[in-house]
């Protein structure tokens, strides 16, 4: 659970979360289209961290929590074989989102100590604090749904109200809220782009783990196929016509089945645990 998920329905990787009992993990899986290999580790296990990336071969993750307990500003980046540690955020957070690419990724929300709407834009190199968000929030759609740190949206959550079904679009130097999900849920997993783009899974209440996916056409969102096993805190790759459903965990246990979304249903893969 709390898996990474970055790349694409055909070259991604599935990095970090936690394993039974609740080890931290620093195991890095990429996906070629039909199965998982695992390749090397990131330098800090964590869990709750965000991810950013266009394939299997260049990536970036950030944030997050350690197993001594720490909330993380710690980045690292994906050249295809290993991971190096590269600028850390201004603000420590875990449980946030994240969109974009290697070199140009939103980092957004999360928690540290309390729920923040810092938002933080990636140029390669550094952080650079940016505008917030309207709400503060974590557990959001935690790889969230944009091609670059100039456009994408944020959605869902657990707000200081409770669970939200809010939705905020970004348009490179500021966040809109725009058009509600149709279901309301924290630890959900998204994918796509600010004007199409997929949301799945998640949890509407302590206990309530669903498979709900919607799909976001730019204006509104609609309900379409569930997942076949209803989990939450899983990781995403791909468009929201083509996307992966990575780990995650059901209401009794995590696990690791990956599924695969074909624009109208979801196919569930057979893969080593």
């Amino acid at each position: 659970q709390y898996v990474i998920g970055i790349g694409t329905y055909t070259s991604a990787l599935a990095v970090a979360g936690t394993t039974p009992p609740g080890a931290y993990s620093i195991v890095t899986e990429s996906w070629d289209g039909s199965s998982f290999t695992e390749v090397a580790d990131v330098n800090t296990s964590r869990f709750g961290a965000a991810g950013t990336g266009v394939s299997n071969t260049s990536a970036l993750i950030f944030a997050g929590q350690t197993p001594s307990g720490p909330n993380l500003a710690s980045t690292e980046s994906w050249n295809g074989s290993s991971w190096t540690e590269v600028g850390d955020l201004n603000a420590v957070r875990q449980d946030g989102g994240g969109f974009g690419t290697q070199t140009s990724s939103l980092a957004f929300g999360g928690y540290a100590s309390t729920r923040i709407d810092n938002t933080e834009s990636w140029n390669g190199s550094t952080w650079t604090e940016v505008s917030d968000l309207n709400e503060a929030k974590y557990k959001l759609s935690e790889n969230g749904a944009g091609a670059d740190s100039t456009s994408g949206i944020c959605a869902g959550g657990d707000a200081p109200g409770g669970d939200t079904a809010n939705t905020e679009s970004w348009n490179g130097s500021s966040w809109t809220e725009v058009n509600n999900m149709n279901t309301v849920r924290d630890n959900l997993a998204a994918c796509g782009t600010q004007v199409s783009a997929l949301a799945f899974g998640g949890e509407t209440g302590p206990s309530t783990i669903v498979g709900l996916t919607e799909d976001w056409n730019g204006v509104s969102w609609a309900e379409v196929a569930d997942t076949s096993q209803s989990a939450g805190r899983r990781g995403s790759a791909g468009t929201n016509s083509n996307a992966l459903a990575i780990g995650g965990r059901t209401a009794t246990a995590n696990i690791s089945a990956t599924e695969e979304w074909s624009g109208s249903s979801i196919i569930t893969k057979v893969l080593t645990d």
